[in-house]
């Protein structure tokens, strides 16, 4: 008795569908929030809470929903690299749906990373994180 292997029509999730779906996840929920409530909210982010100090991600959340809703000003002032992640995010699922269309392997989120563009645009994330940290004490 013989027995033939099926071709299987699924594979795994790449950690970087993963965090495109998780992106568009966030930004749909920006859309969601009232930007005139956002700051009522209690403090969520646990270095903050526990040093007092902002940490490179504090202001995304409020960044996003302002721009989700044209506040572009109040947008940039949560933080400036809330308009940068949310085109990332963007840009990542395009490509991941692309990928997803043609059959072929999303990009790697190891290359991506590791461009010269994304270790600046990472560079100067943390760069103005140190800054606005020291200007904070």
């Amino acid at each position: 008795m013989t027995t033939t292997q099926q071709p299987t029509t699924s594979r795994r999730i790449a950690s970087t569908e993963v965090l495109a779906a998780a992106g568009v996840v966030a930004l749909g929920a920006s859309f969601l929030l009232s930007p005139e409530h956002i700051e009522d909210g209690p403090v969520i982010c646990p270095f903050r809470r526990l040093t007092g100090l902002p940490c490179p991600g504090c202001g995304l959340t409020r960044s996003w929903v302002y721009l989700s809703h044209g506040w572009w000003r109040d947008g940039v002032a949560a933080n400036p690299f809330g308009i940068v992640l949310a085109l990332v995010v963007v840009a990542l699922a395009v490509a991941v749906v692309r990928a997803r269309v043609r059959r072929t392997p999303p990009p790697s989120l190891d290359r991506l990373v590791r461009r010269p563009l994304a270790i600046a645009v990472l560079a100067a994330w943390l760069g103005f994180a140190v800054v606005r940290a020291v200007l904070a004490v």
